[in-house]
């Protein structure tokens, strides 16, 4: 029997144990997976001590980036996003993927406009990292909005008009708005949001969340991130199965 794992906090809702149990029973593939979740990322010890036999691991938030000092070695892209979501269990090698930006890239493209060209990401974890990742190989040019913004960052406080009306695409990487607190969003001047704006959310639960709903209001087309987790999970099963 394969093993496979969630590793993450706060991750009861995740989409990904249903996603590969539905997986396993459509190929009739002996495997099961587990949620791992974890209060810190040092439990990881335990969790590969105690489940001896493990063929490969995602990852979620908040451990994308602190997960690296624990693995063995690192795609190249993993290496350039400094991000891992993916971890194939080899040999007892531990070997770290990225497939976050495959998944985004997949699923932004067939809905970009030709005024997409400049995109606010809101936030600074692993996942915005593979998404500014993407963006950069799709030739779309981006900054990062942060509550603790560093050098080049930009403060939501800065967010005005200009700055808005000149990214017309805005991709929220943080867990805000997500089930339960589904009331909260991110502190955007939603007031200057036009037509032509992209409101793309990486949370999927709840599908609507309170960041894309303010943005339908202002007529935006609107996003979430569950085509996303569905291609960068069937990229997680090629890898595991390499």
């Amino acid at each position: 029997m394969k093993k496979f794992g969630l590793i993450g906090k706060n991750i009861s809702y995740s989409f990904s144990r249903k996603f590969f149990q539905e997986k396993f029973n459509q190929l009739q593939i002996d495997a099961t997976y587990e949620n791992f979740d974890l209060q810190h990322i040092e439990e990881l010890k335990l969790v590969l001590q105690k489940n001896k036999g493990l063929n490969g691991l995602n990852v979620t938030i908040p451990y994308k980036e602190s997960i690296l000092p624990f693995l063995d070695e690192l795609s190249p892209e993993a290496q350039q996003i400094q991000a891992v979501n993916t971890i194939k269990i080899s040999n007892n090698q531990l070997i770290g993927y990225n497939t976050d930006a495959f998944g985004f890239m997949k699923s932004l493209f067939p809905i970009l406009e030709k005024q997409h060209t400049h995109a606010l990401i809101l936030g600074t974890g692993g996942a915005s990292k593979a998404v500014a990742n993407a963006l950069k190989s799709m030739g779309i040019e981006y900054r990062f909005v942060s509550r603790n913004p560093q050098q080049q960052d930009l403060a939501y406080a800065d967010l005005d008009e200009t700055i808005i009306q000149e990214h017309q695409l805005i991709i929220n990487c943080t867990p805000v708005g997500t089930h339960p607190k589904v009331k909260e969003s991110p502190a955007l001047p939603y007031q200057f949001l036009e037509s032509s704006h992209l409101l793309y959310d990486l949370v999927y639960n709840p599908p609507i969340t309170e960041f894309l709903a303010k943005g339908k209001i202002r007529g935006c087309s609107i996003y979430n991130g569950k085509k996303m987790l569905e291609y960068q999970a069937e990229r997680a099963w090629q890898i595991w199965n390499e």
